[in-house]
């Protein structure tokens, strides 16, 4: 059930949990008992993000609920390409004086 905000003229602002059928009726005053009519005190929070945020929510949501198999893969795709990957450099390139097998500081 939502929060509500509410206006009593004798005490003031109050909030009261209640059920969305009863969102434009007015709601008793928890310390007079007067009814009390309901008021918009700050404005709505909207829940967005950004473009690159909703397509990764979207890809989880969608892969946890239909999974691929990993022979769904394509040619090129970016986990069995080697594509861009570089390949680790040998000791022997980088000192050629030193021995391969030490690690420098």
């Amino acid at each position: 059930m939502p929060v509500y905000d509410y206006a009593c003229d004798d005490c003031g602002t109050f909030t009261a949990l209640r059920p969305m059928s009863a969102f434009d009726q007015p709601c008793g005053c928890p310390d007079c008992g007067a009814q009390a009519p309901r008021v918009m005190l700050v404005a709505p929070a909207l829940a967005t993000m950004n473009s690159a945020r909703r397509i990764a929510a979207a890809t989880n949501e969608r892969s946890s609920n239909e999974p691929k198999s990993s022979k769904s893969h394509a040619p090129g795709c970016g986990c069995c390409s080697s594509r861009g990957l570089k390949q680790p450099s040998s000791a022997a390139k980088s000192f050629p004086k030193a021995r391969p097998w030490m690690i420098s500081h």
